[in-house]
């Protein structure tokens, strides 16, 4: 499932609310499955407990295997926005492995409802955009709604009644979705991804021309200057300013701010900026960082500049 959602998702980006929607009644269906089960146990045939058991975990692995490619073609390898696939990953890998999965669940009951959790969150993550949502609310309302799934289950596992249970859990939804908008420069930010990314000497009709990723500092000078071209992919009705963020051996030297992106184009939405200020010296790692408005990591591309 995991390779047919990735093979789709490369090929339009037109199907992506379906997945999401296909994502939110994975998890939907998980949660109520689970209620079921807390309200049969002791009562329900041995068979029906097991038929329930892995109902529970199939819904949760397939809420988890669609999320990973999606969250993968967003994470920048190398930057700290990789956590979440990290926990992604190992999160479908447990629901994977039926031994692993009921050794954890039997030892920690909790760990169930956190595997839930961390699916819904990813859900939100990549589907409040698609609904118009403005970009800075997302991460607060995506993480404040994801904690505060977890009521009902806070409340069982706390054995507590529903008064203290709301006000616990609301305060940290609140307090969840501020930390997510403070480091919201370490989450995805899906559904947005990088397709191509590339230096070249002069951008002509939004394709790149001669482009490069090794070049000596005298034919660079020659050029006079060096384009950072990217083309980024959305889902048709999502739009999003970035800009590009230029950095010379890991000194910010300029920020350019580009269009509104749009989405839904094959391809993906293209731009690009100029690097012009090249200095005497050139010589080193050049890199350019493909950001949103508000700080979050679309991908970056780099150009090794060598010694004439």
């Amino acid at each position: 499932m995991g390779v047919v959602t990735l093979l789709v998702f490369r090929r339009g980006v037109e199907y992506f609310p379906v997945f999401i929607g296909y994502l939110l009644l994975l998890w939907l269906g998980g949660v109520v499955f689970a209620e079921a089960r807390e309200k049969l146990s002791g009562r329900a045939p041995r068979a029906l407990a097991a038929v329930i058991d892995y109902t529970v975990q199939t819904l949760l692995h397939g809420l988890l295997l669609f999320l990973l490619p999606i969250y993968y073609a967003s994470t920048t390898f190398g930057s700290g926005n990789a956590w979440l696939l990290a926990a992604l990953a190992a999160s479908a890998l447990l629901t994977t492995i039926d031994p692993w999965y009921r050794a954890v669940v039997a030892r920690a009951p909790w760990a169930e409802v956190g595997l839930f959790w961390v699916g819904l969150f990813a859900s939100l993550n990549a589907a409040l955009p698609l609904v118009g949502l403005s970009t800075e609310w997302v991460l607060l309302l995506g993480g404040g709604l994801s904690v505060l799934s977890l009521l009902p289950a806070a409340r069982r596992l706390l054995r507590i009644s529903w008064a203290p249970a709301v006000l616990r859990v609301t305060l940290g939804a609140v307090l969840f979705g501020v930390c997510l908008w403070w480091g919201r420069a370490w989450v995805p930010p899906v559904p947005l991804y990088l397709i191509r990314a590339t230096f070249a000497r002069t951008v002509e009709e939004l394709e790149p021309v001669d482009p490069v990723a090794r070049i000596s500092s005298r034919k660079l000078l020659a050029w006079g200057r060096v384009a950072a071209f990217t083309a980024i992919a959305a889902p048709s009705g999502l739009s999003q300013p970035i800009y590009h963020v230029w950095l010379e051996n890991d000194r910010n030297v300029g920020e350019m701010l580009l269009t509104t992106i749009r989405g839904g184009r094959r391809g993906g939405f293209r731009t690009y900026s100029w690097k012009t200020d090249l200095g005497a010296d050139p010589t080193g790692l050049w890199q350019v960082d493909v950001r949103t408005v508000h700080g979050q990591l679309v991908g970056r591309v780099r150009l090794s500049v060598t010694a004439p």
